[in-house]
């Protein structure tokens, strides 16, 4: 029994999401809005397989649906998932702004290790510079790691938190409810074992969809003339001045 388990233990992909799924058995539902918390709300969460985990999630809520490279063959429960999910995305999100907030900079001042990486910060920061806070916080949902170290990043940058509610409320029900529904839609047509084939460019085509409003902007913006985008930026460009302040590089 012991040997049976250190194998499995051995075996265990921490970044893969059917290994998540097999792992939590009856407890996928709970185990996959832990996991959505850990990796939105705590910055060493930021390996674990989100958009995968809801694809596959959404796959297995057919009734009667089996797939390859999953054992657990438990039916997980759509409107369950559709409800809690979003609630625990949105709630790690909050955590994660409020220890921005409340520890500023001196949270991200440490050594490089396997658990944090300097330049996911930095990426993190230079996608809310660019985009401005609310955009970047509901933009950042669809882009892995980047996902995980925006919302301790925007409380740093003193992203004001009745902003960053409303953006993290509509970027985080987006996410996860529309992930859930793709992995459902899909569910005909791909087996779990198949997922990380499809999952990228699945994300990519949702990256690419939530940033053509961005894109149209700034046409506009442009053809304006140069005075129109820092008037179009408004209190958003406003918000990333004050906080590229604090910025101690």
């Amino acid at each position: 029994m012991t040997s049976s388990l250190a194998a499995h233990l051995l075996a265990f992909n921490p970044i893969s999401a059917t290994d998540w799924i097999n792992a939590l058995g009856n407890f996928a539902v709970l185990g996959v809005c832990a996991i959505i918390f850990a990796e939105t709300g705590l910055m060493v969460g930021f390996f674990l397989p989100g958009d995968s985990l809801l694809f596959i999630a959404g796959l297995l809520t057919l009734s009667g649906k089996s797939s390859d490279g999953v054992t657990n063959t438990h039916h997980l429960s759509l409107p369950l998932l559709m409800v809690a999910v979003p609630v625990c995305a949105v709630a790690g999100a909050q955590l994660g702004h409020f220890l921005g907030a409340r520890f500023g900079r001196p949270l991200f001042d440490k050594p490089d290790s396997r658990l944090f990486k300097r330049e996911h910060v930095d990426k993190a920061e230079d996608v809310f510079n660019k985009y401005g806070p609310t955009k970047a916080v509901v933009l950042a949902r669809f882009i892995p790691i980047v996902r995980t170290f925006m919302n301790p990043v925007a409380g740093v940058l003193e992203m004001p938190a009745k902003k960053f509610f409303v953006a993290n409320v509509i970027g985080g029900v987006i996410w996860a409810e529309g992930v859930l529904l793709l992995g459902r839609l899909a569910s005909n047509a791909i087996s779990a074992d198949k997922v990380d084939k499809y999952i990228i460019p699945i994300t990519l085509v949702i990256v690419l969809l939530s940033v053509t409003p961005i894109f149209f902007e700034w046409r506009k913006a442009r053809k304006a003339g140069a005075g129109a985008p820092a008037a179009a930026g408004g209190d958003d460009r406003d918000s990333v001045a004050s906080g590229g302040r604090h910025r101690s590089r």
